[in-house]
């Protein structure tokens, strides 16, 4: 089932579906922050992958039409700032999706992140009919985890060697939220200061336990 992707705003943050005559942009964005991005980038375990611009947004495209993902481009006063994408989109009794997202390096503490985010998640949750939002973060991503702070993601728990990051398997906390934990949204419990006192914050065992390699080499 293909879930409409929307244009959305919030202040001079917008969100709007990703579109192939953004390659250019993208590419010069990704090229321009490699270093600020690298160490957080999805890596393939057996091997390099090759990247295409082009490719990478006709892909998901294709993944957003058969009703898998909402790919969205992230604007800060009209420039292109990032991406966001909604993805592993599912319905029926799970109803769940997760989010992942960049912004370039010189939108980073302009509020950018946590709106998009929020958008995207009261999206999914009051028009797309989902249930549960999903972010998965690296104990390093100091940025990251202050924006389900922020947002007040609640935390669920600590993943071990969870997704191939930089080349090599690494450790995730896990966050989530329930549409029934939001009876007026993400983006308004923020900005109304609402977010309860402690929501988002890693236990300090867990944030410990991150840093223990365990049985398996990190």
């Amino acid at each position: 089932m293909a879930t409409p992707i929307p244009t959305l705003r919030e202040g001079n943050v917008t969100i709007r579906p990703i579109r192939l005559r953004d390659a250019r942009q993208l590419e010069r964005e990704l090229l321009d922050n490699r270093s600020w991005l690298r160490k957080w980038e999805a890596t393939n375990p057996h091997g390099a992958m090759s990247f295409d611009v082009r490719s990478s947004i006709r892909s998901l495209q294709t993944n957003a039409r058969a009703g898998f993902g909402m790919p969205f481009a992230i604007e800060h006063d009209g420039e292109f700032a990032g991406q966001l994408n909604v993805s592993s989109i599912t319905y029926g009794s799970l109803s769940s999706a997760t989010i992942g997202y960049w912004v370039s390096e010189r939108f980073a503490g302009l509020g950018v992140t946590p709106t998009a985010v929020a958008l995207a998640t009261d999206y999914a949750f009051f028009q797309a009919g989902l249930h549960r939002m999903e972010i998965c973060i690296r104990p390093e991503n100091i940025p990251s985890l202050r924006v389900v702070e922020k947002l007040g993601f609640r935390y669920e728990g600590l993943r071990r060697r969870y997704i191939h990051i930089n080349g090599d398997w690494r450790d995730h906390f896990c966050f989530a939220l329930v549409v029934e934990e939001l009876p007026t949204g993400v983006l308004r419990r923020w900005l109304d200061g609402r977010v309860p006192a402690g929501a988002g914050v890693v236990p300090e065992v867990d944030r410990i336990a991150a840093q223990v390699p365990g049985i398996f080499p990190r």
